[in-house]
């Protein structure tokens, strides 16, 4: 089969989705769609070998069933503006290939990351790694963005004169703080995209990099239409459950006591509240 081509993909090739302040998404290039999925599965040559609906009903039972290697045959290279401390979260998905632009190289742009009046909350009291869903009352939410706008202001401008001064850019640098933007390339199959997509969807996530893994799940819609539906379907929208915990599900289906008690019951109920794995 010639290469896949998806014409909605390649409408958008190059176009920044912008997220945060300063960032962005876009799509550099694609190999792949839901066709080189279902072709890759039957193994077989030429087009239309099959309908839609069993081509939709073919990708749904691969990733049910887990089967992924087809899905690694559809490949996505991103361009992506992005906090240090967002890039710090994604690089943990080591699958990936990727080039980030170097300070040693470059000269560091003037551009940081500022959360909005509606992002400046304080600590969560039961998420130790996390922030509270209600925001600062705006007066405390302006200050604090203040402070952060303050000393972004002052780190550049040490690390403009440091430059200026001569001293090597690698040394310059290294008092820039997590706010300062950076840019790479980042290039993903999508089975692997999926696993990346699950973690940084989750609300648990923080809410930086959730907004950059919406952009770039809408992007991947866009490639691979039917295969990101079964993803919304079979592992996002999902819940996995453990032999107690789907024993406890027949019982409860069959009218019986689930039989759970205490922080099994809790654990139980809570994924089937929020269909997500816990």
């Amino acid at each position: 089969m010639a290469r896949c081509i998806v014409p909605e993909a390649d409408a958008i090739l190059d176009r920044e989705f912008p997220v945060l302040d300063k960032g962005f998404v876009r799509l550099v290039d694609y190999m792949g769609g839901d066709e080189r999925i279902v072709q890759a599965a039957r193994v077989s040559y030429g087009a239309g070998t099959k309908s839609y609906r069993q081509d939709k009903g073919l990708i749904s039972y691969l990733l049910r069933n887990e089967h992924t290697s087809p899905f690694e045959q559809v490949v996505l290279t991103f361009h992506v503006k992005m906090p240090i401390f967002v890039a710090r979260q994604w690089i943990r998905h080591r699958t990936a290939r990727l080039n980030e632009i170097s300070g040693r190289y470059s000269i560091m742009k003037d551009e940081f990351y500022v959360p909005a009046m509606e992002d400046v909350s304080g600590q969560s009291e039961n998420n130790k790694q996390g922030r509270q869903e209600e925001p600062l009352p705006p007066d405390a939410a302006e200050r604090i963005r203040a402070i952060l706008t303050e000393g972004q202001k002052r780190a550049y401008g040490e690390y403009s004169d440091l430059i200026e001064e001569g001293v090597a850019r690698e040394l310059a640098r290294v008092n820039l703080p997590l706010s300062l933007y950076t840019e790479w390339y980042w290039q993903m199959d999508l089975h692997n995209l999926f696993h990346f997509l699950k973690l940084r969807l989750d609300p648990h996530a923080q809410r930086e990099i959730r907004l950059y893994a919406e952009v770039v799940l809408s992007i991947a819609e866009i490639v691979a239409p039917i295969a990101c539906e079964a993803f919304r379907s079979h592992i996002f929208g999902s819940a996995r459950f453990s032999a107690l915990e789907l024993e406890a599900l027949r019982r409860m289906v069959r009218g019986e006591d689930h039989g759970l008690e205490g922080r099994a019951a809790e654990l139980f109920l809570s994924k089937l509240e929020k269909g997500s794995e816990v």
